[in-house]
């Protein structure tokens, strides 16, 4: 199968993560005898750089001619206090794809119990995953107003039908899991959360397998501590998932682990790990590409609908982690400190290994 991808590898270790990414990717393309056409294209501090703009129209559109985009991470002290900035590319870019639902999955590996600041038996089994509104709210909605040193203002807006389809896409998820669904909001309080509410309380009636609870943010906050197995599906807006699922980053021990997916109703999904630039340690090989590695693999599972090469790349993530391989931000006492190349090699290894495995089952069965 041929598609085309875009990559914006960034700024910090966004580059090393991508470089170990599409080397995983080159792999499982040759695995199951695939082409992906790849595009590099700048996004971030580089393209600020490169053409004053965090986000170039070139970019934008090459994006958009694409089957799906993958993306490293925008930022850094060097354009610190600029009139443009990074962040304002990966804003901009995921407004102009219309990506209204990040998915972002947390996964409790065994293997890294010993790393999270929770009791393991808090972290056992937890497989949540958030559905977070991406393209409203506090962080868009206008007007925007700074009265010199005295006043500042952001507005919180919503319209019904940016509510509609981001619950809409988490009943599907939870209706395809566990049928339990978790919406956060702060209805005691807001007024665009007692909408949100009403909707998802309106989209229950066509989801009748679906159990829904609604939770308010800061008792979601205290309980994805407490106890985050009781969470499958957990649905809310913009600037609460933002907070919340860097909350739940910590069952796994590390924000390098955690990927995400960005998807819209038509065009192309946008992949990125959910960890930012790193600029501390960009250019050492120390950076972790796991969540990098994860995001190309939700890529290939809701892009391109390639479930068992998604599988694969998983299964190959976990057997590395199995076999105590990590970097610094994952470290244990059981394992080695590994480089960011050696973490991806070992990867390689691995589903090379289970290809070589599965064709002699083939044979022999």
């Amino acid at each position: 199968m041929e598609k085309t991808i875009t990559v914006l590898p960034g700024d910090g270790i966004g580059p090393e993560v991508m470089k170990g990414a599409l080397r995983v990717l080159k792999a499982v393309e040759a695995r199951y005898g695939h082409q992906f056409n790849v595009t590099e294209m700048p996004i971030g501090g580089k393209a600020i750089d490169e053409t004053g703009l965090p986000l170039p129209s070139e970019t934008l559109e090459q994006c958009k001619k694409s089957d799906a985009v993958l993306l490293g991470a925008v930022g850094g002290p060097k354009w610190d206090g600029m009139e443009k900035r990074p962040e304002q590319g990966l804003l901009q870019i995921r407004k102009d794809l219309n990506v209204f639902a990040n998915l972002r999955p947390v996964k409790a590996f065994a293997s890294l119990g010993d790393i999270s600041p929770l009791k393991p038996e808090l972290i056992e089994n937890v497989d949540l995953i958030f559905v977070r509104e991406l393209t409203g709210g506090l962080y868009f909605a206008q007007p925007k107003r700074r009265t010199g040193n005295e006043e500042a203002v952001d507005t919180l807006y919503y319209h019904r039908n940016e509510i509609e389809r981001v619950v809409k896409k988490a009943f599907e998820i939870a209706a395809s899991r566990s049928g339990k669904l978790t919406s956060v909001d702060k209805a005691n309080v807001l007024e665009s959360s007692k909408l949100w509410r009403e909707v998802v309380n309106e989209m229950a009636k066509s989801f009748p397998e679906v159990k829904v609870e609604h939770m308010l943010v800061d008792n979601a906050a205290m309980q994805l501590v407490r106890n985050p197995g009781q969470f499958d599906v957990i649905v809310t807006e913009n600037m609460f998932g933002d907070i919340l699922s860097d909350e739940a980053s910590m069952i796994t021990g590390s924000l390098g682990m955690l990927a995400s997916a960005s998807v819209s109703e038509e065009g192309p999904g946008l992949y990125e790990p959910v960890h930012g630039s790193a600029p501390d340690i960009a250019g050492k090989n120390a950076a972790n590409p796991l969540g990098m590695v994860l995001s190309t693999a939700m890529m290939l599972r809701h892009s391109f609908h390639m479930n068992d090469e998604a599988d694969a790349i998983e299964m190959a993530v976990q057997e590395v982690l199995n076999a105590n391989y990590r970097t610094s931000d994952i470290e244990s006492k059981k394992g080695r400190i590994s480089t960011t190349d050696e973490m991806v090699d070992q990867l390689i290894y691995r589903l090379d290994e289970n290809a070589a495995t599965a064709t002699l089952l083939e044979v022999y069965v």
